[in-house]
């Protein structure tokens, strides 16, 4: 499972509910994944979900 090496942030189960003629059609559920991206953080590979990407820009943590 890919998960976010900073925060930890992995995939969750969820379902979608649709309404059909007032009533809600079950569905099938699926697998979220986040949105992970490969960075440079400290001088290594680290893999990093935007949420975190964006707090390390921020504070303006050095990425080499």
């Amino acid at each position: 499972m890919r998960q976010c090496e900073i925060c930890g942030k992995g995939s969750i189960m969820r379902g979608q509910r649709i309404k059909l003629r007032g009533n809600y059609n079950p569905t099938q559920k699926q697998r979220k994944q986040p949105n992970l991206q490969p960075t440079r953080l400290l001088g290594r590979k680290v893999t990093t979900c935007i949420k975190c990407l964006r707090s390390i820009n921020k504070a303006g943590i050095s990425k080499k």
